[in-house]
């Protein structure tokens, strides 16, 4: 039996959802005026969705999708990994555009969040100097530059995907039984 069904398929519409979402979140917290600098636990809660939740979850659901709906049951560990790794490039390329574009488009948003980072910096650190304070926010504010963002976020999914997708599979995987 020949499998003609791309893997591909399963991890576009996964990873366009998790992006959706990603994005729906930074949006609901821009409009509502969240700031993860002196909210930390909103910061915590959407550190933990994007980088452990619903990296495990969507990739669950597009391998299990695969395996249940366009493979006839069954999913290799490989398989797996395609989807896994597919699907947080995808989620990490559209949500990196956004952010990069919502950066050139509302740059007041992120100096003010880097003046609110300089504020706790200093208060959390009494021995940093504020020379020291603007070089580490130097060094942050180079990583809005898309050249630089959008390949970072990009290989930041990618090592994600592939550590979760090692879990998942070893879940979700059926190999047809092989008969000579």
């Amino acid at each position: 039996m020949e499998n003609n069904t791309s893997p591909a398929k399963s991890a576009i519409i996964y990873g366009v959802l998790f992006a959706v979402i990603m994005i729906l979140e930074f949006v609901i917290g821009y409009v509502m005026n969240i700031d993860p600098q002196t909210n930390k636990s909103y910061g915590l809660i959407i550190n933990l969705l994007n980088f452990l939740f619903l990296p495990i979850l969507f990739i669950y659901l597009a391998c299990n999708n695969y395996k249940t709906n366009l493979n006839s049951g069954f999913v290799s560990f490989g398989q797996c990994l395609k989807i896994g790794v597919s699907l947080c490039v995808i989620a990490g390329l559209i949500y990196s555009i956004f952010s990069s574009t919502f950066a050139m488009i509302f740059p007041e948003y992120f100096d003010e969040m880097f003046k609110k980072a300089r504020i706790v910096m200093l208060e959390k650190n009494p021995q940093l100097t504020a020379e020291q304070a603007d070089m580490a926010l130097s060094i942050s504010k180079k990583f809005l530059n898309p050249a630089i963002a959008i390949p970072a976020t990009i290989v930041m999914f990618s090592f994600i995907g592939l550590i979760f997708s090692l879990i998942v599979g070893a879940f979700v995987k059926k190999d047809p039984n092989q008969s000579f």
